[in-house]
């Protein structure tokens, strides 16, 4: 039975895939449908059940988690007010001289608003209602106005602060907990800041390459069109708001800012901008409101869920079995190579929230076993992710922007379209495996204040103690 983990795992994508319910709902139906029939075949304790509520409550004290819903607010608060539209058009106008203003401005709206959109799904909303339009006015072949999209979208997963790299940072943080237990782990316990820090290095070079390939795909466009000039008041007000996201996010990137205290510090503000400009009227504040808790909820409810999930799997003992199987390979190369291969597999139907949730949590512990260099495997885990998402047609960035596209757009075009960007990604993920040393580690000094290993030791009892 301790293969029962995996075939929860692909009872998940069978019935996301044919189903089309909400991944939480998914997750906690088959957890509870296998533990029950593990409970029936005699196979686990009925005791499990009643871990269950103790491990929520574990889960949910986690400061962290804070900052989940107020990064959700600033990204909501820009995207359902003129804001977005002021940023893009500033940047349209900085960019004017390239003659490929809008793709690269859509590359530097995506970048920015990126760390706060909440999930890849949520990225392509935001970018097809704010970019998609411009890039088809500006003459942009649907194909390539679909492809910078999609890879638009994923640069959250990449590009530190993040959502995504704030929970995965604390997953793998829990994962290296995990392999510290065995006999020849030496160093300290991962933490957050170690994979903000391992990000930079890679999401710089992509993000480079992004602007590249997009300035060679774009159209000239010509220089006598007339459009609509920035007030000096919109020119003030995005410069204000660049400055201030940029300062908040860099902040928090680089350790001197704590994750709820910049996110709350960002919301407030956008927030008294958007109530003294009058742009919360109507119904915009009650949209933001919404939003923010759709997102904030679903996200709560898939962590909650998730957990759940690998509770039962670790019953089975999946996670063991796992173990063997990573020690049993025959060198650390193999082991990495089987463990990336997973995750970009499970990354065709889960979106980057499911991953960090459910499928890191079970292989990073055995991964990280095998590889001890966390924040290395941390960012592999990432580029992977990211291209994962892109590879038509399964890519989930893929079909979600398909869905999205006001007209049909051919998979063969899409590839053509794709294949520089998936190009780029592949190029930049072998950098890495080739040239670990290019990613920036935190200096002995910061490591310092970071979680020591009996810390970390301490933190896992708390985690498997059993309900009073």
């Amino acid at each position: 039975m301790e293969t029962a983990g995996l075939w929860m795992l692909v009872a998940v994508a069978v019935l996301m895939v044919g189903t089309g319910l909400p991944a939480w709902i998914v997750l906690a139906g088959v957890s509870l449908a296998f533990a029950a029939g593990g409970v029936a075949a005699g196979s686990l304790d009925a005791s499990l059940f009643a871990a269950i509520p103790a491990r929520l409550v574990g889960l949910l004290e986690n400061d962290l988690l804070q900052a989940l819903p107020l990064y959700v607010l600033m990204g909501m608060l820009i995207n359902r007010t003129p804001l977005a539209d002021t940023l893009f058009r500033a940047a349209r106008a900085a960019l004017e001289p390239t003659r490929r203003a809008v793709p690269l401005a859509g590359i530097a709206l995506a970048a920015l608003l990126a760390p706060m959109s909440g999930s890849v799904g949520a990225s392509v909303a935001m970018l097809s209602r704010t970019l998609q339009p411009r890039l088809a006015a500006a003459g942009m072949p649907a194909e390539r106005n679909l492809a910078l999209v999609c890879v638009a979208s994923t640069l959250g997963v990449v590009v530190p602060p993040s959502l995504v790299l704030i929970l995965l940072g604390d997953a793998m943080m829990r994962a290296h907990t995990e392999a510290s237990h065995g006999p020849t782990f030496a160093g300290r316990i991962l933490n957050t800041q170690d994979v903000f820090h391992a990000a930079l290095v890679p999401a710089a070079i992509f993000l480079v390459l992004c602007v590249a390939i997009a300035a060679w795909q774009a159209p000239v466009e010509p220089r006598d069109v007339k459009r609509r000039a920035l007030t000096r008041g919109e020119a003030i007000t995005a410069t204000v708001a660049m400055a201030l996201v940029i300062a908040l996010l860099a902040g928090v990137a680089l350790g001197y800012l704590y994750a709820v205290e910049a996110a709350a510090t960002g919301g407030l503000l956008l927030a008294i901008h958007a109530l003294a400009t009058r742009a919360l009227r109507g119904g915009v504040l009650r949209a933001v409101l919404q939003d923010t808790l759709v997102i904030s909820g679903a996200l709560f409810a898939l962590l909650v869920a998730a957990t759940v999930f690998t509770l039962v799997q670790r019953a089975f003992g999946t996670d063991r079995w796992l173990a063997a199987e990573f020690a049993a390979a025959a060198s650390p190369a193999a082991a990495l190579a089987m463990g990336l291969g997973a995750l970009a597999l499970c990354a065709l139907v889960l979106d980057a929230f499911e991953m960090i949730f459910v499928v890191v949590p079970l292989v990073a512990p055995a991964l990280l076993a095998r590889v001890p260099d966390a924040p290395w495997v941390a960012v592999l885990v990432l580029l992977v992710l990211q291209a994962s998402f892109v590879i038509p047609p399964f890519g989930y960035a893929v079909m979600m922007a398909r869905s999205r596209s006001p007209e049909p757009v051919g998979t063969r075009a899409l590839a053509r379209a794709l294949w520089p960007f998936v190009a780029a990604q592949l190029a930049v993920l072998g950098l890495v495996l080739a040239f670990p040393a290019i990613l920036w580690r935190d200096s002995t000094e910061a490591a310092a204040a970071t979680t020591s290993v009996g810390d970390a030791d301490a933190l896992q009892r708390m985690l498997d103690q059993p309900p009073q």
